[in-house]
Order: C-alpha cells, then sequence, then structure tokens
C-alpha cells in the first residue's frame, strides 16, 4: 500500500530536522547516516519515496558496492520509520513549543552546542529548547554532574555543594532533571544563582518526573531544559540512556557524584571516555554499596579522583586558569628550617633524650654544628634539653615562619 506524501516542505530545514527527531528514535545510527550522506531534506524525500515503493535503495545511498547486511539495516529502519509517517506534522510541534516559548535549535543555528558534533551519526537531528536558548554559550563553561536517583544524604550534600561552587565560578551545571543526584545538582548550581541545563528523556512539554516539576520551573529561569524529542514525546528506558551521551557530548568534563555498580549514571561516563571528554569520580565510604560504581571507575583508571570544587573546576577548565589553588593546609613545625635544620630535627628522638654527638651521628653533622643547630631549634621552640641530652618539643609551635632559618 503507497504511502500519503508529505503535508509540509521536507526542504524547509527546521521542519525537515523536527520531523527527522520525530520519526527516528534518539541515537539512530542509521538515520543519522542517512541524513549526514543526504542532507536532512533530501533523506526525507527519499524516505517517503522509500516508504510508498517508489524508489529503491541505491548505489549512491550505500557506496558503490554495497553489501547485504547494509542493505538489511536500511530498510529494516525504513520498516520502523514508516509507521510515524502517516501522522507526521512537524508544524503543529513547531507551534506546540512555540507556545510554550520554546526554540528549536539545528547544526549551523550560532546558538546550536557544536560539541554534540562529536556524536557524528549519532547526533540529535535537532533540539528542543524552554528557557536560555543559546546552548552553545551555556556549553563553553559547563560540567556534567550526575549520579544516581536513590543517592544517600551524603551524596546529595557532595552533589549540591560542587554544583554550587562550580557556579560561583561560573561553570554551567548540567545534569538529567531526575530524583537524587541530578537535582541536587540542579538545586546547588540554582541556589548559587548559577547556569544549569537539563536535559529529558521526553518532551520539554512534561517536566518529568512530576515530583520534579517545581524544580524544574526553576531551572528554566536559570538556565534551559532541553530534549531532542517533539513536544508529547513520552520518556522511555532507551530514551533515558540514550540522553546520557547528550549530557556527556554537551558538557567539558563529566563527574560522577554518586552511583551503584549498576547505575545509569555509569553510562553518562562511558560516553564522555568515548567523547575523549574528561571523567571525574568522588569516592564514598568503602562500605556503601551506593559508591560502588564511582569506586570501579577509580580502580580502572576511567576515572580522576574528585573530592572538592578545585578538582572539579580544573578537570572541566582551561589548563591553567582554572588549577586549583594550594590548599592552605596547616603548615609542619619544620617547613622553614634549612636543610641541615631539617637533617637535626629529623635526628631527634621523641621521647627519649639523646646526647649531643648521637644526634650528630644520626644527622650526618660535625659537633660544632650540632650545637648551634640545637640552639636554633630550642629557640624556635622546636627541641628541648635535659641534663645536656636532647628531643624534640612534644607540642611544637605553628607558623614559626623564618624565626628558625639559619643565615
Amino acid at each position: 500500500m503507497a504511502e500519503a506524501g508529505p503535508t509540509f516542505d521536507v526542504h524547509e530545514p527546521l521542519l525537515a530536522r523536527a520531523a527527522w527527531s520525530r520519526i527516528a528514535e534518539p541515537g539512530d545510527q542509521v538515520a543519522g547516516a542517512l541524513v549526514m550522506h543526504l542532507g536532512a531534506g533530501d533523506a526525507l524525500a527519499w524516505l517517503y519515496d522509500a516508504a510508498s515503493g517508489a524508489t529503491s535503495l541505491t548505489p549512491s545511498l550505500l557506496g558503490q558496492h554495497p553489501e547485504r547486511p547494509a542493505i538489511d539495516r536500511v530498510q529494516r529502519a525504513v520498516e520502523r520509520w514508516r509507521a510515524r509517517l502517516a501522522t507526521l506534522d512537524p508544524g503543529r510541534e513547531l507551534r506546540a513549543l512555540d507556545q510554550l516559548g520554546g526554540a528549536l535549535l539545528v547544526p549551523g543555528d550560532p546558538r546550536w552546542p557544536t560539541a554534540l558534533d562529536d556524536l557524528g551519526v549519532a547526533a540529535p537531528f535537532a533540539l528542543w529548547v524552554r528557557g536560555e536558548s543559546d546552548l552553545a554559550g551555556l556549553a563553553r563553561r559547563s560540567v556534567a554532574l550526575v549520579g544516581a536517583r536513590a543517592c544517600t544524604e551524603y551524596g546529595r550534600h557532595v552533589a549540591a555543594d560542587l554544583a554550587s561552587g562550580l557556579a560561583d565560578r561560573r561553570f554551567t551545571i548540567v545534569s538529567g532533571g531526575a530524583y537524587g543526584i541530578d537535582a541536587a545538582a540542579h538545586r546547588g548550581a540554582i541556589a548559587a544563582r548559577g547556569r544549569t541545563v537539563a536535559f529529558l528523556a521526553g518532551g520539554v512539554d512534561r517536566l518529568y518526573p512530576a515530583g520534579n516539576t517545581d524544580l524544574l520551573r526553576a531551572v528554566l529561569d536559570e538556565g534551559s531544559v532541553v530534549s531532542e524529542v517533539p513536544p508529547g514525546s513520552v520518556p522511555s528506558r532507551v530514551r533515558f540512556l540514550q540522553r546520557n551521551r547528550l549530557i556527556a557530548a554537551f558538557s567539558r568534563a563529566t563527574v560522577v557524584v554518586e552511583a551503584a555498580w549498576r547505575s545509569g549514571a555509569l553510562s553518562t561516563a562511558t560516553h564522555a571516555t568515548a567523547l575523549l571528554r574528561p571523567v571525574g569520580a568522588v569516592p564514598g565510604p568503602v562500605t556503601s554499596m551506593a559508591s560502588g560504581g564511582c569506586h570501579q571507575l577509580l580502580r580502572d583508571g576511567k576515572a580522576v579522583c574528585v573530592t572538592d570544587t578545585d578538582e572539579a573546576a580544573e578537570l572541566a577548565g582551561d589548563v591553567g586558569a582554572d588549577a586549583p589553588t594550594p590548599r592552605a593546609g596547616r603548615p609542619a613545625p619544620q617547613d622553614d628550617l634549612d636543610e641541615p635544620g631539617k637533617r637535626l630535627w629529623d635526628a631527634l628522638p621523641l621521647r627519649a633524650y639523646a646526647a649531643v654527638d648521637s644526634v650528630a651521628r644520626a644527622a650526618g653533622l660535625g659537633l660544632d654544628e650540632t650545637f648551634g643547630g640545637l640552639g636554633h631549634l630550642e629557640l624556635a621552640g622546636l627541641a628541648e634539653q635535659s641534663g645536656g641530652r636532647w628531643r624534640r618539643t612534644a607540642r611544637p609551635p605553628r607558623g614559626v615562619g623564618s624565626t628558625v632559618r639559619r643565615g
């Protein structure tokens, strides 16, 4: 039975790409290759002809000598796409998006995040966006924070803290709008009045999950809600997993905050690795199954350890510009000693007192130098004597500075 022809201009770029986002499921590489080879409009025109039997697979489509498996893949794809052609109306879906105040982005639009092009034939045909439409600007300095829905209070706290700190540094926080770690990441960014982007597995007309509706409305105020499927599309397990590839490709780096062994968040890390994006993982208690996936990433060398905002920023930032600042940890009391002073301090026992000649031998110093050095250490509060014998002070002072330097 012949299929009816299109009711819209298949060569209008927005309509053609909107149509493909309805026809093919996210990540459909046969559709992606077809559009990449022919262009969205010509590929759509070919599909209508192929579905109606008006054309066949040509050598120009699959190469001069197509192999049977390639032909079979395309034929099976046409069969699964055929059912959606009869009700295809991208104009109606664009009008629905317009009523939501949204925008449809396609490659070539200056607002299009070109990082998604790294997905090749698995790249989205279009992005349906509500909120801030300049996704190129939001992607330029971005970090994905992902993890399990069933997270612990520890994971929730770390996600919010990282998001808030990164937002303070003008990073866009990217996640999936789900319960658990995703929600904590979005909330952390919003609390810092930062930018955040939520990639949904269904249409942007339905803020899903319902329990996060208020949160996703707040995301709209501070950033964007994005989907590769048109309004009216419902989430599914496959779409959730495919959504993860967009999060990984869009972001400069991905940090897995808390994830068990089989968490879907690990698929985001896998996509990021395949795209040569940096991946980080936050360690958790070794007894916590909720962090088992993070520990696996670290153990297998597939992620670097991230414990604070500095390390997350370094992972995603420009080289040098976002390097972590030296930690202002407590200085060791011997840090400012010169080399002979350090050797002498190292030679002093912690508890029992030692004779001067014994200390000199252990430090490899002469007696005169040892006597002089012990005097400096005593003045600095780093050594004490009793009956001509010496040891380290039990509680050395902090911040001894240059007072123990020998000139």
